[in-house]
């Protein structure tokens, strides 16, 4: 037995001998690899700087980019003017009692309705007004009976006077008798046309043809003259936009200048056509106002407000892509490449933007080199490689 336990003894011990043997074999690679790692890692550290301060000083010009860019001349192009305004009425017709007035029995249109002229608007109550037409008829036919009745008794008497029975005198009396019954059926008869007349004008009509805007009257009230404007129509549903406009760009719109409109809230386009221009400016804002006329349409409504594009003859511009455009605080601007194909800024005022791309209208002579592309990663002063494209037609 003791033998036994000896022997199981020195095997165990034998076995921790190797476990120990084996940890140190593997602590000593490690270490080594270590080492090895590090070597490696210095000695490419090393190799790498030297060969980028090679390439820096035998391949710099490797790494300047390509940028392309652009000549792009002078273009024949649409001088136009941007503008805002207010909408309103062409001939703005206010309506109100033209006659004595009246209570109001009927209202007989709304805002929006087309109206023709002559068309009642609202019906004023004529009954005490039909009652004394009525008595003026009657008069009219009293006096009619009297002319008649003259008439008929000078007849009689001209057969008598060359018997001698009725003087001169008489006759003329009888002669006088009837012209004065016949003027006082006229007197009759123009009284009554009168009376037709002040009774036609009663009901409140519209003097033209055209649009109503606005109603300021309700069945039962009581009109008169003094009552102000009842209604307010649009002559032929004609608008306008009304455009202040800057002292220099006044002097370059004549009548006729064509003009598109766009309500504001909408995508329309409405063509319409200057045909008032201020003679006068105000001296203090140095503005001055620019009537357009637009056709009717449902979007444009008096007091709303519309931009409007105006296009006032052609000039020779240079023509540039929206691309190469940029805006930043100071306003817009464009990079260009100098003579020593380095990046410079040149502040521009921007002038009509059509399919064909943004004319300039000042900043530019239209002989640089105006970078096309790529204008947002570049700063001033980078040295760049341009690259020529053809100007846009």
């Amino acid at each position: 037995m003791d033998s036994l336990a000896g022997s199981t003894q020195s095997y165990y011990d034998e076995a921790e001998s190797r476990r120990k043997r084996t940890r140190l074999i593997i602590a000593v690679v490690l270490i080594t690899l270590a080492l090895a790692a590090a070597w490696y890692a210095f000695s490419s550290s090393k190799e790498g700087a030297a060969g980028a301060g090679g390439a820096a000083g035998g391949e710099g010009a490797a790494a300047v980019p390509s940028i392309t860019v652009m000549i792009p001349g002078r273009q024949s192009v649409e001088a136009t003017i941007s503008t805002n305004g207010t909408i309103a009425a062409r001939r703005e017709m206010p309506v109100g009692v033209a006659g004595e007035g009246g209570q109001v029995v009927r209202v007989l249109v709304e805002p929006g309705q087309w109206v023709g002229a002559g068309q009642p608007l609202a019906i004023v109550d004529r009954a005490v007004q039909a009652q004394q037409a009525a008595a003026l008829a009657a008069s009219i036919r009293v006096a009619q009976a009297d002319a008649d009745l003259a008439q008929a008794e000078l007849t009689r008497a001209d057969a008598l006077v060359s018997r001698g029975f009725i003087s001169k005198a008489d006759m003329d009396r009888k002669r006088a008798t009837r012209d004065a019954a016949n003027a006082r059926v006229r007197v009759a008869q123009a009284q009554y046309a009168e009376a037709q007349a002040r009774n036609g004008r009663l009901n409140i009509v519209a003097p033209a043809a055209g649009l109503v805007l606005t109603r300021q009257v309700e069945t039962g009230q009581v009109v008169s003259s003094g009552s102000g404007v009842l209604f307010r129509m649009a002559r032929g549903g004609e608008m306008e936009l009304m455009a202040q406009m800057a002292e220099a760009d006044l002097a370059r719109v004549r009548v006729g200048t064509r003009a598109t409109i766009s309500p504001v809230g909408t995508n329309l386009q409405i063509a319409g056509q200057v045909w008032q221009v201020s003679p006068v400016i105000d001296p203090d804002t140095r503005q001055g106002m620019v009537r357009i006329a637009v056709p009717y349409s449902t979007a444009l409504r008096p007091g709303g407000f519309a931009d409007a594009r105006l296009v006032a003859g052609t000039e020779e511009a240079p023509l540039l892509p929206e691309s190469a455009v940029q805006s930043g605080p100071e306003g817009n601007y464009v990079l260009v490449v100098d003579g020593k194909d380095t990046i410079q800024r040149k502040p521009v005022k921007v002038g009509t933007v059509t399919d064909g791309g943004v004319s300039i209208a000042s900043g530019l002579n239209g002989n640089e080199r105006v970078v096309v592309l790529a204008g947002a990663f570049l700063n001033v002063g980078d040295k760049v490689k341009p690259v020529v494209q053809k100007s846009s037609q």
